[in-house]
């Protein structure tokens, strides 16, 4: 912009001040559309030591200088060297230090408890093998006690039982909601079960018929597992979800809860822990419950409670002792969620490992991405990145103050879990790729923050295939991978480092998921590049169109991945869990709008329900 364009702007634009006024009320934006139009632009400003604040009141800015980037109605800061700052005005926590001071009452109150559980569980584990239980009620038994959340329990005498009802041909005589049941079951945990086990179910006009709700519900639920062109679960899953629309009115409790929660959420595709809690109270209602079952239930749940409770408690510690939050105000404080996020991939006691360090690294991992997306400037995000790629404690010395906290704690914690990996039998091995996915997405985040600070829109396929690896799925998968343990590790962390279709189908739904609730809030900001965006631009589509071809994609890679996972060798099967629970978390975390950056509804809502309310007994 030439000196008569300039002329009447505020004084702060012109120069660099360590400081500035409190109120500038006039500003002249230079259009893009036309280089002699300006827009009338007010802001309030409030002085903050060597930066301030402005708040839009009226237009949106869209261009004025090279230093000023592009913004929307939303706070951002302006830095004393005219760097410019964006603020994406994420909430506090809204937790506080509960966690941090918390500690589980559930044990002390109950002396006798753990007794009462081993007792039960030697119960329940009675009843799982009885040879004289028929095939219907070994079913629903071993679908009771998934749902419940106690099968870790039982895992061998489960899939001991699975294969003699796989193998036994008896099960095809089995009514329609028992044959659901064990269609999905069988799936589920790798065995093979052919769809035309259904055909049998058609009248002869071709269609499914049934007077029974739970079975539609049954069969609802199993279409779930439907891999590419199975046309006949296609069409049963048509079916049956406009069946139990139009019976739910009429159903009764809880069989009617089970309904809805199916309808919101296909029991597949929602997250373990969360279905225990909304099934315990479901089961303690039936008629025909096994009152030992439920009890232990209870018991089991809350006593998990109380390890999370422990583990989320050394986590918020760590957090706090960093203090991260106020080091860095303009992130995401989420400690809490990001446990409870994790916490969703892999409940059992055994994972304790697992669920500790990938908590921190969704929360340092959290830190950067807010970095790159809202507060660095290409300058300082680019030394962030090269940093990252040397990994050495050294060039911490050449980062901005703000971010040498990051870096320290990015180092300092993969430390840590070299020193878990050996102690945990040597697996200090893996570490080098634990490193590499890190590199990864800090690679791709910054790929990303070069796209907004040059104005680049990429093309749709350009932009998936970067954030296949900034929407973190990649990373998270291997990280489970390498801290789960339980099989020989390097042939399938090089295999998952390749991004075969079972990690590339859970990334995407994830990438699609999380775009489209995302995407109006990422605009605010100033961002224009999203999967929603990108493809709006390139098929010259409108919005919602866009966004119904991102649920069908999601769809078409739910059934991708369906069939990556029951099709498994030794190298992908560690993969699989990991795979499968990282993407219903954030199907679950993403249902009602961003639920990890918006956490003071739902997510609220679900944390109290598993972190902090035990089950009545």
């Amino acid at each position: 912009m030439n000196q008569e364009q300039t002329q009447n702007f505020p004084k702060i634009y012109k120069q660099q001040q360590p400081r500035a006024e409190n109120k500038i009320t006039h500003f002249l934006h230079h259009s893009e559309q036309n280089p002699k139009t300006f827009t009338s632009v007010l802001f309030n400003c409030s002085v903050n030591h060597n930066y301030f604040k402005l708040q839009i009141n009226q237009t949106t800015i869209m261009s004025v200088s090279p230093r000023l980037k592009r913004v929307s109605s939303g706070k951002f800061a302006f830095s004393s060297d005219a760097v410019t700052r964006r603020d994406a005005n994420y909430h506090p926590t809204v937790w506080g230090d509960y966690f941090l001071n918390h500690s589980s009452k559930f044990l002390e109150t109950n002396e006798n408890i753990r007794e009462e559980h081993e007792k039960l569980g030697l119960e329940v584990r009675g009843l799982l093998v009885d040879e004289k239980m028929d095939h219907s009620n070994k079913i629903k038994l071993i679908d009771d006690l998934i749902r419940l959340g106690v099968d870790y329990h039982f895992e061998s005498e489960i899939k001991g039982e699975l294969k003699k009802l796989h193998d036994d041909q008896d099960h095809l005589a089995l009514d329609l909601c028992s044959t659901s049941l064990l269609f999905r079951l069988l799936r589920a945990h790798g065995f093979h079960v052919s769809s035309d086990v259904f055909t049998k179910f058609k009248n002869t006009n071709g269609e499914f018929e049934s007077d029974d709700a739970r079975s539609w519900w049954c069969l609802y639920e199993a279409t779930h597992l439907r891999t590419p062109e199975e046309s006949i679960l296609e069409e049963a899953l048509k079916v049956s979800r406009k069946k139990l629309e139009a019976l739910l009115p009429q159903l009764s409790f809880p069989l009617s809860d089970c309904v809805r929660h199916a309808l919101h959420i296909p029991y597949y595709r929602n997250v373990p822990r969360l279905v225990a809690r909304q099934y315990i109270p479901l089961y303690d209602a039936e008629a025909a419950k096994i009152e030992s079952l439920a009890r232990f239930a209870k018991i089991d749940f809350n006593m998990l409670q109380a390890l999370h409770q422990s583990e989320l408690k050394e986590v918020s510690r760590w957090w706090k002792d960093f203090d991260f939050a106020t080091k860095l105000p303009y992130a995401r404080d989420r400690i809490s969620e990001g446990y409870y996020w994790i916490m969703g991939a892999h409940h059992e006691p055994k994972f304790s490992l697992s669920r500790k360090f990938l908590t921190k690294i969704i929360g340092i991992t959290s830190l950067i991405d807010d970095t790159y997306d809202v507060y660095g400037n290409l300058e300082e995000v680019t030394k962030f990145t090269e940093a990252v790629e040397r990994w050495d404690m050294e060039a911490v010395n050449d980062l901005p103050q703000y971010m040498q906290v990051i870096y320290t704690g990015l180092l300092g914690m993969y430390e840590e879990f070299k020193d878990d990996l050996i102690n945990a039998g040597g697996r200090d091995f893996a570490l080098y790729y634990a490193i590499e996915v890190m590199k990864e997405i800090v690679r791709s985040y910054q790929k990303e923050a070069e796209f907004f600070h040059t104005g680049y829109t990429p093309g749709f396929d350009e932009y998936m295939e970067n954030s296949i690896i900034s929407g973190g799925y990649k990373m998270f998968i291997i990280l489970e991978v390498i801290t789960r343990g339980e099989y020989s590790l390097k042939e399938t962390l090089d295999w998952a480092l390749t991004v075969p279709e079972m990690v590339k189908s859970s990334s995407l739904i994830a990438r699609f998921v999380d775009d489209i609730q995302t995407y109006k809030a990422e605009e605010e900001r100033g961002e224009d590049v999203s999967a929603v965006r990108c493809y709006m631009k390139e098929h010259g589509v409108s919005e919602e169109e866009a966004c119904e071809k991102m649920r069908e994609m999601i769809e078409v890679e739910w059934k991708k991945l369906n069939k990556e996972t029951q099709e498994t060798n030794e190298v992908t099967t560690p993969a699989v869990l990991p795979s499968l629970n990282f993407t219903r978390v954030l199907e679950v975390m993403y249902d009602e709008g961003d639920g990890y950056s918006n956490s003071q509804g739902v997510t609220k809502d679900r944390i109290t329900a598993l972190l902090r309310n035990p089950i009545d007994l």
